[in-house]
């Protein structure tokens, strides 16, 4: 078997239709007999097969099996093609695919010899000689073995040189076999690493004609082509360590800083959780460091001398409260209350008066198909208008809007905007949804989303009411009683406007208690004037089922404000329709006088 060094083959073989099937079962037979020959593995030689005719066809790759078993079985299971003899193409394919380096061919600069074993029994139907003179430039050393029928000149076209020890003739397949025991001397030479001092400080491989030097893993080749020199596997910065990298035989491994253990990852470290142990004994919390803990009270409290006993602190006398009437220290914290008739503000420390009328507003606007464009900017000028005697910013009246049809859209949050012109700005740009009327399901979102403290309501312990108001033109088409109820025992107080075709029993149904006087209708968009009285309440105190109910007296000023401008607006507009009616009514007199006076003049 060869000994001298480790060679990329690849068998080109020839199974077109001139090829008989008892001849090509001699051609299994001299390939397996050339590798039982060779000292086949990863890092010896290294075999692949192609079979071609009108076509090319890879068996096995260099890189596919590294045993002469499984080689073997490969090959015993070739099914000849049949077809032409398109020798030019195979060799093509050889060098282009079978002895690239993808392929299981090793680099070039490692000189392991590539050799491309062409085994074929007729002319060739292309042409091979350019094609042979690319290959064996490209470093492809080229055996030609012709079988009976095969054209001499052509097998000389292909072999590299010298001619007479690269082309073979054999006069029939009975022989090929026997030709293969003399073929294997070509393909052995001496071992030039028994012959000579090769000066290798690890290994050395040899080559037919020389050899080169090789190192063991973890190690790489110096410049001088035989020392070896450890690889430091740290130095590249790509092993990922986070803390430190430690070097070992071209391999590495990472380790953590004291106080750290390794992940599962092998890379990453975590901070070894002391408190974990159950033996600190800290009253209130224990926080880790690298290598140990120590004791933390809770907010409000302070570390005694012992370093694990916490004892509470009176903020109100310890910190700089800002409280504006007193002070109220709780455990671990502090909080600020005002003076009987008088309202915490957003700040949680300053007092005053419910007088500005404060409140948090949702608008619910129907964008739906039925609503038609013209109407919707009248719909978007009755907003602005409520938003005009608004004291609109972040501690005053907060607004949002939201806009549905078959889906919902949240046009702006109650924490958007701090200005009144902010918000008459985005209303104008609000774009019409069209489609369905979904009104239920704005219901759920005003109540789940727009109304949440994380798009601008502020808390119910701060007593700002919250008012919606929906503004709808037809029958919903889903449905609304249960997100209706759920709004009002959340503490909404819903208004419900509707025009057209809205449906009364749903406005009433969205309405808070007492309903008349939350809820109103008109017939179309240019008559909504009359809506007027439908808003002038009277909540504070709100008589009802015989009792006397006792609101606050700040969200009752600030319920009745809004209503006050909302009447205001539609008196506005009511107003306008009355100026233009008598001008109209002026205009007609006069045209009845000049009637009057041609007719006399008659």
């Amino acid at each position: 078997k060869c000994r001298t060094g480790p060679l990329d083959i690849v068998f080109v073989i020839d199974s077109s239709r001139s090829v008989r099937p008892f001849e090509f079962e001699t051609m299994r037979r001299f390939m397996m007999d050339i590798i039982s020959s060779l000292d086949v593995g990863p890092n010896a030689t290294r075999v692949g097969v192609i079979q071609y005719s009108s076509q090319v066809q890879n068996i096995f790759s260099l890189k596919t099996f590294f045993t002469r078993a499984d080689m073997e079985k490969a090959i015993n299971s070739i099914v000849p093609l049949a077809q032409g003899t398109m020798t030019g193409l195979a060799i093509q394919y050889a060098m282009n695919v079978a002895f690239t380096t993808q392929e299981g061919a090793r680099p070039l600069h490692k000189k392991i010899p590539r050799i491309a074993i062409i085994v074929t029994d007729g002319r060739p139907q292309d042409r091979v000689t350019e094609v042979a003179t690319q290959a064996r430039n490209a470093g492809i050393e080229i055996y030609a073995v012709g079988i009976q029928r095969a054209d001499m000149n052509s097998l000389r076209a292909m072999a590299s040189p010298p001619l007479e020890e690269h082309v073979f003739l054999v006069e029939s397949f009975e022989l090929i076999q026997q030709f293969g025991k003399q073929f294997q001397d070509k393909l052995c030479g001496v071992d030039m690493c028994v012959e000579q001092e090769h000066g290798c400080q690890h290994s050395c491989v040899s080559t037919p004609s020389s050899f080169y030097c090789e190192c063991n893993p973890g190690y790489r080749l110096n410049a001088d082509g035989k020392t070896c020199s450890p690889i430091d596997a740290c130095a590249d910065g790509r092993h990922g360590c986070q803390h430190h990298c430690v070097s070992a035989r071209g391999s590495y491994s990472c380790r953590c800083r004291a106080g750290y253990y390794l992940n599962q990852d092998k890379r990453t470290c975590s901070m070894i959780d002391y408190c974990s142990f159950g033996n600190h004994s800290c009253q209130h919390e224990c926080v880790s460091i690298p290598n140990g803990h120590y004791c933390r009270c809770r907010s409000g409290f302070t570390l005694q001398p012992d370093g694990r006993s916490c004892r509470a602190t009176d903020l109100c006398n310890g910190v700089d409260h800002g409280c504006e009437f007193k002070c109220v220290s709780t455990e671990g914290s502090y909080r600020c209350v005002c003076p009987e008739g008088q309202q915490l503000q957003a700040d949680g420390k300053a007092c005053s008066k419910c007088g500005a009328g404060h409140v948090d507003l949702v608008m619910v606007i129907d964008g739906s198909k039925s609503v038609r464009p013209q109407n919707f900017e009248l719909v978007k000028q009755f907003v602005n208008r409520i938003v005009d005697l608004l004291e609109v910013s972040p501690h005053g009246t907060r607004v949002g809007l939201v806009q549905y049809s078959s889906r919902v859209r949240t046009e702006f949050p109650l924490n958007k905007y701090h200005s009144a012109d902010e918000i008459k700005k985005a209303v104008m740009e609000v774009e019409y949804m069209e489609k369905g009327t979904m009104t239920g399901l704005a219901l759920k979102h005003m109540v789940e989303h727009s109304f949440s403290e994380l798009e601008g309501a502020r808390p119910l312990s701060h007593n700002i009411p919250r008012i919606g108001l929906v503004f709808t033109d037809g029958r919903s088409q889903d449905d609304i009683s249960e997100w209706a109820r759920r709004a009002k025992e959340s503490g909404i107080v819903m208004f419900a406007v509707g025009v057209g075709k809205a449906v009364e029993e749903e406005l009433r149904a969205i309405a808070s208690e007492p309903v008349e006087q939350h809820f109103s209708y008109s017939a179309d968009f240019t008559t909504m004037t009359h809506l007027v009285e439908n808003f002038k309440l009277n909540i504070c105190p709100e008589e009802g089922k015989g009792e006397m109910e006792i609101r606050s007296p700040c969200e009752c000023e600030a319920l009745v404000q809004f209503q006050t401008n909302t009447v205001a607006i539609l008196q506005s507009l009511t107003e306008k329709n009355i100026l233009w009616a008598r001008s109209l009514a002026q205009m007609t007199a006069r045209l009845e006088d000049l009637e009057k006076q041609i007719a006399s003049k008659k």
